[in-house]
């Protein structure tokens, strides 16, 4: 298991891009991030940042619109969008291959009066075609409604029936355990029921999406149930601090777990 640092809600007190240099300075041996034009960057300065940083990137997002302003969540459920989202897929696919990475998130829109997630599944499949063939992973995210709005997937059982339909060996789940605890709890019968799928996890304690520890998630118990299950890759930390830095609210990871693999990591929970 190894731990990645989410630049969009970690190192929020400096300007994106020198927030790779912080999570290097901090102890991460990778990142993850949504798409950079959400933060107004271009996708060349954030790979220079990144190379600068010698961060891995574990994991990043198609372009999902305008989260912070707008409240979207995914462009692939919007049929007047449609061209946006496919014009992004090879500039996503080429700035994975520049990082080496491996696996790219795709935000599956709102609900759409009319219409039914069987019709959202083919911009997915193109995603997917596309990304097989620069050997990448598309994850597939289920999203709570309570802070999302009625966002198309809200339930992992959703978000497996999903994946499924749109047929694709390399679509998998990217498993929220903050969303999820949201929506449904349950989070480790729900591992263990759907972990074929997850290929990617990410953690904020619930109800505050507050660094582990703050909430109502026992994240030993979680984590130590994905150790057993045989979960190899990232888990992201995609939280907003309740401390005045970033620095600040990692105390439960100790710095020696934060940039290589951890067996049964012991957090300070």
């Amino acid at each position: 298991m190894r731990f990645c640092a989410n630049v969009f809600m970690l190192f929020g007190e400096v300007p994106f891009l020198e927030r790779f240099g912080r999570a290097a300075e901090a102890g991460f041996s990778a990142v993850e991030f949504w798409w950079p034009g959400a933060a107004g960057e271009d996708p060349g300065e954030v790979e220079k940042a990144i190379k600068d940083a010698r961060l891995e990137v574990a994991l990043f997002n198609f372009d999902a619109g305008d989260m912070l302003g707008a409240g979207d969540r995914g462009l692939v459920s919007d049929p007047e969008r449609e061209g946006q989202f496919r014009e992004n897929v090879p500039v996503a696919l080429e700035l994975a291959r520049s990082l080496d990475c491996r696996k790219i998130n795709v935000l599956v829109g709102l609900e759409i009066d009319g219409m039914g997630r069987e019709e959202q599944r083919k911009n997915v499949g193109f995603a997917a075609d596309e990304a097989r063939d620069a050997g990448v992973e598309v994850m597939v995210e289920a999203l709570s409604t309570l802070d999302n709005g009625p966002y198309l997937l809200n339930t992992t059982e959703q978000a497996v029936e999903f994946v499924r339909s749109v047929g694709r060996e390399n679509v998998r789940i990217q498993y929220d355990v903050f969303q999820m605890q949201r929506m449904e709890g349950n989070l480790v019968a729900t591992l263990r029921e759907h972990f074929d799928h997850i290929g990617h996890v990410q953690i904020a304690d619930s109800p505050e999406r507050g660094e582990p520890g703050t909430g109502e998630i026992r994240f030993p118990y979680v984590l130590g149930a994905l150790e057993e299950f045989g979960y190899d890759g990232y888990v992201g930390l995609e939280y907003g601090p309740t401390t005045e830095t970033t620095e600040d609210s990692l105390g439960w990871l100790p710095r020696e777990l934060r940039g290589r693999d951890v067996a049964a990591p012991d957090l300070r929970l």
